[in-house]
């Protein structure tokens, strides 16, 4: 029954911080707070109990402390893309969130990519899997620091793309203002180019064992 206390746990911890938050602007934001994280934590602690996300492991606990302390602002940010995921219709895939301490949704947010939001993951496969999960391991390395310095590094590449010296037209061709984004500033910000240079490491080092 771990899996229980885990998503309790979960959605607790999540409208306590809300509730404190809130409650800087007094009672009536306090109460705001609550009722606009349960919305959203209440599904996500739903997911944690449904995948049994968490072990009852030492590492297992780590993980559910980790993303309910230093990255609690990643988590909250996941919970919200999941309930928005779990209202458009998409459902959630056991496999390959059980005691991953993720949560993963079949279906994908955005049409032909994976997003990951924390430790929610929309769209995985076997192929993007890494890839994947090595934003979420972004996400608890940074913490509250993360989303941030996501952004930033989106306004500074599409207002400064210096990248276009070294970028790969023929991989990522760029024919106009959508592709600019989606095949220019999208590979280059600072937490999607270490992805893809992970992603390459490892092609070239399973070549080199094949």
């Amino acid at each position: 029954m771990a899996r229980w206390g885990y998503g309790l746990g979960s959605a607790l911890l999540q409208v306590g911080a809300a509730a404190l938050v809130g409650a800087l602007s007094g009672l009536p934001g306090a109460v705001v707070a609550v009722l606009a994280a349960a919305a959203v934590a209440l599904p996500y602690g739903w997911a944690v109990a449904r995948l049994d996300a968490y072990a009852d492991t030492g590492r297992g606990l780590a993980l559910f402390a980790l993303d309910h302390t230093w990255s609690l602002v990643n988590t909250i940010a996941g919970a919200l893309f999941l309930a928005l995921n779990l209202v458009g219709g998409h459902r959630l895939d056991p496999a390959p969130s059980r005691h991953r301490g993720r949560i993963v949704v079949r279906e994908q947010a955005l049409p032909g990519y994976a997003t990951t939001v924390g430790n929610v993951i929309a769209g995985l496969t076997p192929g993007n899997e890494a890839h994947e999960d090595l934003h979420v391991r972004q996400g608890r390395l940074l913490g509250p620091l993360y989303l941030p310095l996501v952004a930033l590094g989106y306004v500074l590449c599409a207002a400064c793309p210096l990248w276009l010296r070294r970028h790969d037209h023929t991989v990522w061709p760029i024919t106009g203002p959508i592709r600019y984004f989606t095949h220019g500033v999208y590979p280059h910000v600072w937490h999607e180019a270490w992805a893809y240079r992970r992603d390459r490491l490892a092609r070239r080092e399973g070549d080199r064992n094949h």
